[in-house]
């Protein structure tokens, strides 16, 4: 089927948004509110028609989803439905609703559930602030199969850890092969949903996120101070 033209304005709105973005924008670029406006002059919420084409799988990022991306900048990552196409452009929205939002954000404590920080509170070594959003995690099921599932998840976890799956049946396999003490020990922090590091394991994950140069140095030291 012949692609119509993103000028044709015939189509509705959102066709022609979504046709501008593959034949203007191209997939992996960038664009603004500015540039829709002027792809679209006289066109009342065009960006938001932008905007509903995620509801048909169309990717399209803004710094909430990629830190790299400017206030007012939007990334085209990748097409989703044809919606020009005839019977194509019929809406199956995933867009959460704010009920749902609380729900997801009260079941997770309020934390975000990758690195634990919370809403508002500094990251280390930064002056920058923690946002929570909710994030969709595919697990992958003791089946064999795989489900999404909502997840609480800061700004910066979001971005690191896109496309990244849990394995629910390797940690539940994992359980099984350890010893009684060990299982207590974690129901416990499961119970209590969380777990308290001790100095010596806080010092060995601020040591393994050091470069190789720094990382000597601490070897070294740790060679002087032995006993």
């Amino acid at each position: 089927m012949t692609q119509p033209s993103w000028t044709d304005s015939s189509l509705g709105t959102m066709k022609r948004a979504a046709l501008w973005l593959v034949a203007v924008v191209g997939e992996g670029s960038t664009f603004t509110k500015e540039d829709i406006k002027e792809a679209f002059p006289g066109v009342a919420q065009a960006d938001r028609r932008v905007r509903d084409l995620r509801d048909h799988g169309w990717r399209i990022d803004t710094q909430r989803e990629d830190l790299t991306l400017g206030p007012n900048e939007q990334r085209f990552v990748k097409a989703g439905v044809p919606v020009w196409e005839p019977g194509k452009a019929t809406k199956t929205s995933t867009a959460l609703t704010q009920t749902q939002r609380r729900e997801v954000l009260a079941r997770d404590g309020h934390l975000c559930r990758s690195c634990g920080i919370a809403p508002g509170e500094m990251y280390a070594g930064s002056y920058e602030s923690a946002q929570l959003d909710i994030a969709r995690r595919t697990v992958k099921q003791p089946s064999g199969g795989e489900k999404t599932e909502l997840v609480a998840e800061c700004n910066r976890c979001r971005v690191g850890g896109r496309g990244q799956a849990a394995d629910l049946g390797g940690l539940l396999a994992g359980i099984k092969g350890l010893g009684s003490l060990e299982r207590k020990m974690l129901a416990g922090w499961v119970s209590e949903d969380k777990r308290e590091f001790s100095t010596v394991e806080r010092i060995w994950a601020d040591y393994r996120t050091l470069p190789a140069e720094s990382r000597a140095k601490v070897a070294e030291a740790l060679s002087g101070l032995a006993d």
